[in-house]
């Protein structure tokens, strides 16, 4: 098996649309909770979300590519070119059969959907679709563009698994690389979700915060106050290749990928395992892959997304699998970002990446009233960013389907 490095990384989020913008608001604590802009929310129970600011598709993208583009893709193919560029690569002096791009996303197009099937119904039903409808909204289309984009032919696709969608690619990136199948993969994942028929929808499922009057502080994990996620959107991207070919291309190694676990709870179609078993395994398998013990992790970024049962089942499958006091910092940074659905896993991996480059491991905000069990088990690193070396960081996310996935970033040493 071929070890994978990471080389290099991209961001954009709702707390900065890059990758040194982000971590500073990570690890100062910022919020990225705000009303709603896109749409009027006077009919919806929750009028606030995470959304990506500062981002003007007229600047970055020509008026064709702008028409032909959903914002989901526009956000990953920035975060792509800040991470080509953060990793020195020039295509033209590789064998592009050999790298590949895998994504991962679970609504799409969404607001394009939207936006046709209202310009349809006002048109009373006659069929005048753009003829980027299609194209523009399916899951898939950021991974092909991004192929496009940079010449790319080797191995291309998008997993869809709900909320592990991107940390599943990248352990599948992980893998094909390892197995000697490809020497570069560009992955990650990216979700622009803030639209009328997602928030409806999640508020529908009570999955949402409705904390309107305060909202910066509703994203609250492990807090016996909390009442629901905040909705996030933008994209995070991480380039892997194998050690053989970023040395010989003399790359910058930014730190290594040892471990991937995926798994299913098997339980119900939007809730996690109440004891966390599915949650367990996928940690379980990641640590015996990487080849270390629960000790060695330094910092968990947990899923954390603010939810009453899914934080508490996730709680108790870390107590399995790490026991009470363990060695590591539990970090959970969507308390800042919000939940970012299929692009969460990516912003969090860098999260993870960055915490073993930088040896700081970015707070949970908001929480103040820890679920009293675990109140006193676990470091959840409240309020304020922990300086500390980090060697291992695991980072996990949880989908709706009973999806599982965990990977472990470690720092790179020769």
């Amino acid at each position: 098996m071929k070890r994978v490095v990471i080389t290099g990384l991209g961001a954009v989020t709702p707390i900065g649309n890059s990758v040194e913008e982000y971590w500073n608001s990570l690890i100062n604590g910022v919020s990225g909770a705000a009303p709603i802009t896109r749409f009027d929310t006077t009919q919806f129970k929750t009028k606030f979300a995470c959304e990506v600011k500062n981002f003007d598709s007229q600047h970055l993208f020509e008026k064709n590519e702008i028409r032909k583009y959903d914002l989901f893709t526009q956000y990953a193919l920035h975060a792509a070119d800040e991470a080509v560029k953060n990793a020195n690569i020039d295509f033209d002096t590789l064998n592009k059969n050999r790298i590949g791009v895998i994504w991962g996303c679970g609504d799409g197009g969404i607001s394009t959907f939207e936006e046709q099937i209202g310009e349809y119904i006002k048109g009373n039903g006659t069929p005048r679709f753009s003829p980027f409808f299609i194209p523009k909204r399916i899951v898939n289309i950021a991974s092909g563009v991004i192929s496009i984009k940079y010449g790319l032919r080797g191995i291309n696709y998008t997993t869809a698994a709900a909320c592990s969608a991107s940390n599943t690619s990248i352990i599948d990136a992980f893998n094909y690389i390892r197995w000697g199948k490809a020497d570069m993969i560009i992955s990650g994942g990216s979700e622009a979700s803030v639209s009328e028929s997602s928030i409806g929808g999640f508020n529908a499922s009570k999955a949402l915060s409705t904390l309107n009057e305060d909202c910066t502080k509703a994203s609250r994990p492990f807090d016996i106050t909390r009442n629901g996620f905040v909705l996030g959107e933008g994209a995070g991207v991480v380039i892997l290749e194998s050690y053989e070919h970023a040395i010989k291309r003399n790359a910058v190694i930014l730190a290594e990928i040892v471990g991937g676990g995926l798994a299913a709870d098997a339980y119900h179609l939007t809730g996690t395992h109440p004891e966390g078993e599915g949650a367990v395994l996928g940690m379980e398998l990641a640590l015996e892959e990487a080849g270390i013990t629960p000790d060695k992790i330094d910092c968990i970024n947990a899923h954390a997304t603010s939810t009453p049962t899914g934080d508490l089942s996730e709680l108790k499958a870390v107590e399995k699998v790490f026991g009470i006091n363990p060695n590591a910092n539990i970090s959970a940074t969507k308390s800042m970002t919000g939940h970012l659905l299929g692009g969460a896993g990516a912003i969090e991996a860098i999260a993870c990446i960055k915490a073993v480059q930088e040896n700081i491991v970015p707070p949970t905000i908001n929480t103040q009233n820890v679920e009293q069990n675990f109140a006193d088990k676990f470091n959840l690193t409240l309020g304020k960013a922990q300086s500390r070396v980090v060697n291992y960081a695991m980072s996990n996310t949880f989908g709706f389907g009973g999806h599982v996935a965990s990977s472990i970033f470690k720092k790179f040493t020769e």
